[in-house]
């Protein structure tokens, strides 16, 4: 069941960087967007599972709510937050200052 929430934010974060994207970049950067954040989640996934399968060995009973799979996705969610807010929250915080501005320059 936490497995399916976490996969629900993921779900809310893509939509929330197409639209982003999509409204400053158009189509096209909705799309990559969408794509960015796929790629990150695939490759961070692959590298949490191991650990989280050295942290929790075994197999876990049905039913259980907290599994190595849960605990690979958590993991997942920490680096992944940091990239989110630095590639989609604070681009889009800067992107209608003056570049000018920003460097000093009048």
């Amino acid at each position: 069941m936490i497995d399916l929430l976490i996969y629900h934010i993921h779900v809310v974060a893509a939509i929330y960087a197409f639209t982003a994207r999509w409204q400053r970049d158009g189509l096209k950067g909705g799309f990559l967007a969408v794509a960015t954040c796929a790629l990150v989640f695939t490759i961070l996934w692959a590298m949490t599972g191991p650990i989280a399968r050295i942290i929790m060995p075994g197999a876990s009973e049905p039913g259980a709510l907290f599994t190595s799979d849960t605990l690979s996705l958590t993991l997942l969610l920490i680096p992944e937050a940091f990239f989110f807010r630095s590639f989609f929250l604070r681009a889009s915080d800067t992107s209608g200052r003056d570049v000018r501005g920003l460097a000093g320059q009048p």
